[in-house]
């Protein structure tokens, strides 16, 4: 679990495994502080992110001045009128859908409200709008309008 936190505030694995090691000696060479011992878990937690915003604040910057700018590598702009063909297929499998999941999917994905806020605003509980968003969800998986050619 502890691991789980470390991966969490970095990018790479294996700085989450430095990160947690430099936490965990942290807290070994502190022992003789530590009152509750029960509470080992919040301790290496907060040695973790003390010890990860130390890392952020000392970390070494890597770029220098140059005379012109590369260009970027990466892939190209798709084109607006392909992701306006894209945006209309998707609005209209959300239009054949159930009204009760439509109205959860533009709630949750359009209007960008968490699944508590979507089952306040339609007087629902949230399991019931997880499970309905995820049946419409499995729905415009199977849309063929959706659906890449292969």
């Amino acid at each position: 679990m502890l691991l789980r936190t470390a991966r969490s505030l970095t990018a790479n694995p294996c700085d989450a495994e430095d990160l947690l090691q430099t936490a965990l000696t942290k807290t070994f060479m502190a022992w003789e502080r530590i009152e509750d011992h029960r509470a080992l878990d919040g301790y290496v937690r907060r040695a973790l992110l003390n010890t990860r915003t130390s890392q952020w604040r000392k970390r070494k910057v890597d770029e220098f001045a140059c005379e012109e700018l590369p260009e970027p590598v990466g892939l190209p702009e798709p084109d607006p009128a392909d992701r306006q063909v894209l945006h209309d297929a998707m609005w209209r499998a959300v239009m054949k859908l159930p009204e009760r999941q439509r109205q959860m999917v533009v709630l949750r994905y359009y209007e960008d409200l968490s699944e508590a806020q979507t089952a306040e605003v339609l007087g629902v509980s949230v399991g019931t709008v997880k499970s309905a968003v995820s049946r419409a969800l499995g729905k415009l998986r199977e849309d063929p309008e959706l659906t890449p050619a292969r």
